[in-house]
This record gives structure tokens, sequence and C-alpha cells, in this order.
């Protein structure tokens, strides 16, 4: 199988980063996020890009990085929240081994307080969160190896279980 050993995807907020540094630790590879990528390449937020730019701009740009980053990239890899929206992006998940984070909303008011700093939450935030992992669980599901539910689990809690439903031994 070529590409990242580990791909990650799930909601914003769900502890794709960190879990994902975590997984790259133990498995003894590197970790790679796409937001990050998306970042350095634009010289600006996510954020940013989304209010200079809108939607569809940015998901133009996300599905070249994260193209890009499954092409490249042999360790861990964080996809941002909306990069399953892509069907393209689907098919290369096809065959990898994917772990999709998940939550429900009562922890993502927790962990991310569903601020207006995310710009697809700004207006009404519970309600826009609800709504695009309406829109989105499916797809998740649809790219996963595994589903982690992350509720009122530490990120290493998470990790271990990662670990045990991919089977994969530590480095």
């Amino acid at each position: 199988m070529s590409g990242p050993l580990v791909v990650l995807v799930g909601p914003m907020g769900v502890g794709k980063s960190t879990v994902g540094q975590l997984l790259a630790e133990r498995l003894g590879v590197t970790y790679r996020d796409t937001d990050d990528d998306i970042v350095a390449e634009q010289g600006r937020t996510i954020a940013e890009i989304f209010v200079d730019e809108g939607e569809p701009v940015f998901r133009a740009i996300e599905k070249a990085a994260v193209h890009r980053a499954l092409a490249e990239h042999d360790g861990v890899l964080a996809l941002g929240g909306g990069a399953i929206l892509d069907a393209d992006t689907r098919a290369l998940l096809a065959g990898q081994r994917v772990v999709y984070l998940s939550m429900d909303v009562e922890e993502a008011v927790k962990r991310t307080g569903l601020n207006a700093a995310r710009p697809l939450l700004a207006v009404n935030p519970r309600k826009q969160w609800r709504e695009l992992m309406e829109a989105r669980r499916h797809l998740y599901e649809e790219v996963a190896t595994a589903v982690v539910a992350t509720d009122g689990r530490m990120p290493e809690e998470v990790t271990e279980i990662a670990l045990d439903a991919l089977e994969l031994k530590e480095a």
C-alpha cells in the first residue's frame, strides 16, 4: 500500500492533530496536517482564506493540498474536517488505513466552545455544527477503516484504541 500509514478524518476540534502526533510518535513515523500545509503555502489562516476568497476557493486549495499529501507522505496524515466532501479525495482514500475520530455536539462544545473563530460556525454554532455533521457523518464513515469515538476520552486513550483497531504495531 502506498501513501500514508494512517489517515485521520473527522470534524473540526475532534483532536486529529493531537492524536495524529501521538500516533506518529508511537509508530515511529512523521506527522503531517493538511491544514498546516495550506496555511504555510498560502501565508494566511484558513479563516482568512474563507473570508477573503470564499469556501469554493478554499475547497480547491484544500483538495490540491490533500492530494499532494496523500501522494508524498508515508507517516500519519490528518485531513481538515471538510476534506472528505470531495469525491476525488474520497476515491483516493479507498484502500488507505483511515480512522474517523467522532464526537457528539456536547463534546464539541467542551473542546472548541463552538466559537465564531471557526468560519463554518460563525452564526449559530451548535445548529451549524449539527448540520455539518449530518451532512458529513456518512462520508466520514464511507472512507473509514476504523471509527473511534473520542467523547470523554483522553488523547492517549484514543490513540491506543486507534492502534488496536488498525492492528498496527508500535515502532
